[in-house]
């Protein structure tokens, strides 16, 4: 009995260190297996983490190419391949003195500076100066107060002119980037950018007669007064607009006369020193809204409804006043952004124009031989 009693004491020893084993040798398997899963997460959040990484590296560098370079060249490069070709224009008034920007540019072997006309307006010892700061006599040589343009001849060495390039404004689209180059202030040579923020519009100038200047570029690209005249370009550094305006206590918020107005009338304004393309209607009129759609009871709340008829003038007789334009050879008219910029684009002094009216309650065609608008009043 003693012996059987040992045996299975020592029975019972083997089989606690048995157990004991089997847990130290499980414990071992599941630290190793927890190891490497640990490994192995810690190895994919590595990767992870490298991947984020690259994607902000990918991010960052493609933000910096959209903000740096316009059309595959740099802003830097842009500024250094046209400053050459802004000009500071100053001038005396019997007011003052005044002072604006300009451009050069080679018109069928003619190299003249371009500006506004309201920055040449009445002024006597006219001159321009290069970016190299050396300054020449300048004279006018064409204007067109109707487009706020003006054309000068500077009495300067060949040297010192750097022709840029003018492309059609055609299209341009809204949102495009636009840059300004000019002297606001009497700052030379001063960029700033911004894009297209709407096509069409028309303001109106003291200079232009209570006529409205068509098809304008707006922009908010900041403009400032000493900017005037200086050159509006695309992201290939092309001409696209010369800055005219502002709206004061407007926040980004400018207007530039389109490169197709200055190519249309160019070689007039060279070879004749004036430009009379500007097509005549003889009428004022209001936009029409929905309000005064209710005031007057129409049935159209769009268009340009009709205020007053010039007598003599080449709607007389044929439009009323409370017609409502809506429609030039078929083109709808919405208002007289739209009005003024198809007269502009589309027509010329002795073209037919076939107007669409509502009038009263009848929709009908009227056909008008415009005239050319009467000289500007000095």
């Amino acid at each position: 009995m003693i012996a059987s009693k040992g045996f299975s004491k020592a029975s019972a020893s083997l089989l606690i260190l048995l157990f004991a084993a089997g847990l130290m040798v499980g414990g071992l398997v599941s630290f190793y297996i927890n190891y490497e899963q640990v490994n192995s997460l810690n190895s994919q959040v590595a990767n992870l983490q490298s991947q984020v990484s690259d994607l902000k590296g990918f991010q960052n560098a493609t933000y910096q190419t959209i903000n740096i370079l316009q059309n595959g060249t740099s802003l830097a490069a842009l500024y250094q391949s046209v400053r050459d070709s802004i000009v500071l224009i100053q001038g005396d008034t019997s007011s003052g003195t005044v002072q604006g920007s300009g451009f050069v540019y080679t018109f069928s072997g003619r190299t003249v500076v371009l500006t506004n006309y309201h920055v040449v307006e009445g002024t006597t010892g006219l001159s321009v100066t290069f970016s190299d700061g050396n300054g020449y006599s300048a004279t006018v040589l064409g204007t067109d107060p109707y487009s706020d343009l003006a054309v000068l001849s500077v009495n300067a060495l060949s040297s010192e002119f750097k022709p840029v390039n003018i492309v059609s404004s055609s299209t341009l689209g809204v949102g495009e980037s636009v840059i300004a180059i000019g002297n606001p202030y009497g700052l030379v040579g001063s960029l700033t950018t911004g894009v297209v923020s709407a096509l069409g519009r028309t303001i109106t100038e003291d200079t232009a007669g209570g006529f409205a200047i068509a098809n304008i570029i707006q922009t908010s690209t900041p403009i400032n007064p000493g900017n005037s005249g200086g050159p509006l370009l695309n992201a290939a550094g092309n001409v696209v607009g010369i800055t005219t305006a502002i709206v004061s206590d407007s926040q980004g918020l400018g207007f530039a006369i389109p490169s197709n107005t200055i190519l249309r009338e160019i070689s007039s304004l060279i070879t004749n020193g004036y430009y009379t393309g500007h097509a005549y209607l003889g009428v004022t009129g209001e936009d029409m809204d929905y309000s005064l759609a209710q005031q007057y009871g129409a049935s159209v709340t769009y268009g340009w409804r009709i205020a007053t008829v010039v007598g003599g003038g080449p709607s007389d007789g044929k439009l009323n006043v409370g017609d409502i334009v809506i429609a030039l050879n078929n083109q709808t008219i919405r208002n007289n952004d739209d009005l003024a910029t198809y007269l502009e684009e589309h027509t010329l002094p002795g073209d037919s124009l076939v107007i669409t009216v509502v009038r009263g309650n009848s929709q009908l065609d009227v056909t008008v031989v415009l005239a050319a608008r009467p000289p500007p009043k000095t």
